[in-house]
């Protein structure tokens, strides 16, 4: 049989996330021993590490009762992939906030900007 847990910390979860961005598709991974379904809405650097800002879906299978928007070193998601969920941009989503200036590589984009 293959080796399990060396494949998953090998896994690059940059591309998971990027895909998830430009499709708009919730991803699933553990996050400080927590199973997390989130909307990622932003990749960036910041200290030379990758982060994602994104909306909680759900924690341990529990859909929080108000909307919550969370950052996430990506060196801490485990066992990410994603989901054909698709989310919408969430009003908490703040892109010209000064923390993402000069930091972005990927960014949810409104589907269609009105004329």
């Amino acid at each position: 049989m293959s080796n399990q847990v060396s494949d998953e910390s090998a896994i690059n979860p940059t591309p998971i996330i990027l895909e998830g961005i430009v499709r708009q598709r919730c991803v699933t991974a553990m996050y400080n021993r927590t199973r997390m379904v989130l909307a990622p809405h932003i990749l960036y650097t910041r200290g030379g590490s990758l982060y994602m800002d994104a909306a909680v879906v759900s924690r341990d299978f529990v859909i929080p009762r108000e909307e919550k928007f969370g950052t996430y070193k990506l060196d801490g998601l485990k066992g990410l992939s994603i989901t054909d969920r698709q989310f919408r941009i969430s009003p908490l989503f703040l892109p010209e906030s000064e923390k993402y200036d000069g930091q972005t590589l990927m960014k949810v984009e409104p589907e269609a900007a009105v004329a």
